[in-house]
């Protein structure tokens, strides 16, 4: 696997693929991420990983200094699954003067749940993403469903900016008491991890609810969003949404309307994120 630090050298490194599968990671890399890698290799060849903790994404009070950094781990991992290149930038690497030119997705969908909650984030997202798209010039891009609206936004904006590029969906990666696998978790204390897995069993109920018949979605966001409470989490959102664009689906929705219920809620000092679809 080569390694390779600036965009110049990146892109001489992939001069003349047409067929590249590119994972965009933040590093600190486990199961999930490694399936990540897998799914690229049945689109495209050859299979390119970057990793770049990104400073636009995170807010003034979030966890940029302490996010768990363990390149050498990775590069490890990464050279198990074949991975062709490693693209790990430097941020002076990524952004040699200030990135005054952003990328903002639509009010309508970026504002919203983990947009409303963590205001600029989705700015930092698409503004990175939308780089490092122009640095590998990828045929296929792999993201997991486990950030639901992320992959939303970076796929409608792929098809507005008309980039030559797939972007695929891959299945959330759960332990075996069903929490997402996620860098976060490394943070939760052993109480803690202990009733993480509480909320994916939450969405099953919600979901089991919607499929049983229910139809009063407030009321059951409601409910949803009292438990957790009484819990001892710190929910910032419980929502069912429509799968196709994210908006709420009204009182008037048809019953075969695809749903998705998605859910972020801090458990201690740990922010976690889950959602099933329906």
């Amino acid at each position: 696997m080569k390694i390779v630090r600036s965009i110049e050298e990146m892109r001489a490194q992939l001069r003349g693929q047409n067929r590249t599968a590119f994972v965009p990671t933040m590093g600190n890399l486990h199961e999930g991420h490694l399936s990540l890698m897998r799914l690229a290799r049945q689109h495209g060849d050859p299979v390119v990983a970057s990793i770049f903790v990104n400073p636009l994404q995170f807010g003034p009070n979030e966890d940029f200094e302490k996010y768990p950094r363990t390149l050498e781990a990775d590069i490890q991992k990464l050279q198990k699954e074949n991975v062709y290149v490693l693209f790990a930038p430097t941020v002076h690497d990524m952004y040699p003067q200030p990135q005054e030119y952003r990328v903002h997705p639509p009010h309508t969908l970026g504002n919203m749940l983990e947009g409303e909650f963590r205001p600029g984030f989705f700015h930092g997202v698409c503004t990175v993403v939308m780089k490092l798209m122009s640095c590998v010039q990828p045929r296929v891009a792999v993201f997991g469903k486990k950030d639901y609206q992320q992959l939303m936004i970076v796929r409608q904006m792929c098809a507005q900016f008309a980039l030559p590029i797939d972007v695929v969906g891959a299945e959330t990666v759960r332990d075996v008491d069903g929490l997402a696998l996620s860098s976060r978790n490394r943070y939760l204390s052993p109480a803690e991890r202990a009733e993480a897995p509480g909320l994916y069993r939450l969405l099953n109920r919600i979901r089991d609810e919607v499929l049983g018949g229910q139809r009063d979605l407030k009321s059951i966001e409601f409910k949803a969003f009292r438990a957790l409470a009484e819990r001892g989490w710190v929910p910032d959102y419980v929502s069912i949404r429509k799968r196709s664009d994210l908006q709420p689906p009204g009182a008037c929705a048809s019953v075969d309307e695809p749903l998705v219920v998605t859910a972020a809620a801090k458990l201690g000092a740990t922010r976690l994120i889950d959602n099933l679809e329906i």
